[in-house]
């Protein structure tokens, strides 16, 4: 079964439970409302579940990412630089994958989930909140990251704090179209391989070690571009601490992962044949 899908799946499974509920009823109209109380009661606790285990995956995915980018890249002498800080972010997504993946999807990226709509696997209503707790999740774990790593002497979270960016705050001086473009181009092939290891068709059980490893390889191209972002809740989490440039600059890491989400679910579209 698809994890991106198994949210949609659970919902169509409460509704036929609440169905054959009413059909089995024997107490009249007082067991029909019953059951529908209880209904939505179990409708209402496993939906905040989800956006609980979307607050946390995303937590987990910028202080871990970040985290390793802010505090392991660039320690003297032992630094991990940018391949540690790639496989930090694969990690990251592989291991809440598995971890929350039967709950909520693990989509902690709100182009993940607004291209998973356009591919007709997630439903359009639960689309804000889903964003809303990933930005959520993101924000507090950078807040969480700037409390660990004010800890330092000399700290200076001017100095960038894992923030994208480009022109003067790119890695490597790339320009707006440089970003524009590796941000649209990326997150696109990631969403194209979202979909393809969480298709029916796919092995089942294994969609999150491609999926993980897209996140590493895709880390390993654009680090120098953008510092990588493909997540705009992942820049906005510590963007929001940095301020000045980091905030002005943001605007282009909503809008290029959105653009790229919805042409990779496009193509999956068109490449993928038949109707899942």
């Amino acid at each position: 079964m698809s994890l991106c899908a198994l949210c949609s799946n659970r919902s169509a499974l409460l509704v036929l439970y609440f169905a054959v509920a009413l059909g089995r009823g024997k107490g009249g109209e007082r067991s029909d409302w019953s059951s529908l109380a209880r209904f939505l009661v179990t409708l209402k606790e496993y939906i905040m579940k989800q956006y609980g285990a979307e607050f946390l995956g995303t937590f987990w995915l910028v202080l871990g990412g970040c985290g390793s980018a802010v505090l392991a890249a660039a320690f003297p002498g032992l630094g991990i630089g940018f391949v540690g800080v790639a496989l930090a972010f694969g990690l990251t997504v592989l291991t809440m994958a598995y971890a929350i993946g039967h709950i909520s999807g693990c989509h902690l990226n709100p182009a993940v989930s607004i291209g998973l709509w356009a591919g007709g696997r997630f439903p359009a209503n639960q689309l804000l909140p889903y964003i809303i707790a990933q930005v959520l999740g993101a924000i507090v774990a950078g807040g969480v990251l700037y409390v660990i790593a004010s800890g330092q002497a000399g700290f200076d979270v001017s100095k960038g704090f894992a923030s994208n960016g480009f022109g003067a705050h790119s890695p490597g001086g790339y320009s707006m179209l440089s970003a524009l473009v590796i941000e649209i181009v990326l997150t696109m092939f990631f969403l194209i391989v979202i979909l393809g290891a969480t298709d029916k068709r796919a092995p089942a059980g294994f969609a999150p070690l491609p999926i993980g490893l897209a996140l590493t390889l895709i880390h390993l191209i654009s680090i120098p571009v953008t510092n990588t972002s493909v997540n705009p809740a992942r820049s906005t989490g510590v963007a929001l601490y940095v301020g000045d440039w980091a905030t002005s600059q943001l605007w282009l890491f909503w809008l290029a992962p959105i653009i790229g989400a919805l042409l990779g679910a496009l193509a999956y579209r068109l490449i993928a044949g038949e109707k899942e």
